[in-house]
């Protein structure tokens, strides 16, 4: 059905509820999607187990997933460290989703420290109840963030994007002289 529209698609996206949804389900589809040249992501590992998130990077794909409970298999975190495959992280609907009691306990932080490429998101805001600033501000209030953490967290997202090598570091340069510039007492 998409195929007459290829030229308008710039990738393919997977989410929803992970329960009942193995990712096996959908591996056709993901490698038909890659034959044809279109970036790939999956949302997965809040609802489902750990092992969701090792099968979508078993596919060998650059692949944006949510993985909260990576740091529990020492693997799994080596392999995403390794190929930098991205995590998007979703702080506002981890607390409401109660992957977590409270922001304070998120594992963000140990994200960065294990030197996986996280970066903040939100998920779908009207119902959790916080877009892209709310969350980072979130997160940099409950754990304390540092700047260099926040802006690590930010350039992620710019590294993980789908942008082209020399718009990511256009964008790179932009966050380091916005950064370079900015007086603490404007905030």
């Amino acid at each position: 059905m998409a195929m007459p529209h290829l030229s308008l698609i710039d990738g393919v996206g997977l989410d929803s509820s992970e329960v009942g949804h193995p990712p096996s389900k959908f591996q056709r589809l993901f490698a038909r999607c890659k034959d044809l040249g279109l970036a790939r992501v999956a949302h997965a590992g809040e609802e489902g187990p750990l092992m969701s998130g090792r099968r979508w990077t078993c596919w060998r794909y650059r692949a944006l997933i949510t993985v909260c409970a990576a740091l529990e298999d020492a693997q799994l975190v080596q392999r995403l460290a390794e190929n930098q495959i991205p995590l998007t992280v979703c702080p506002l609907s981890n607390v409401r989703l109660k992957v977590f009691e409270r922001m304070e306990q998120h594992n963000l932080r140990s994200l960065l420290q294990a030197g996986l490429l996280a970066m903040v998101n939100s998920d779908d805001p009207a119902y959790f109840g916080g877009y892209l600033n709310a969350n980072l501000l979130a997160c940099r209030r409950a754990l304390q963030l540092t700047l260099a953490e926040v802006v690590q967290l930010v350039k992620n997202s710019i590294v993980a994007s789908w942008l082209s090598p020399l718009d990511q570091e256009h964008w790179l340069q932009e966050i380091d002289r916005v950064v370079a510039a900015w007086q603490p007492e404007q905030v």
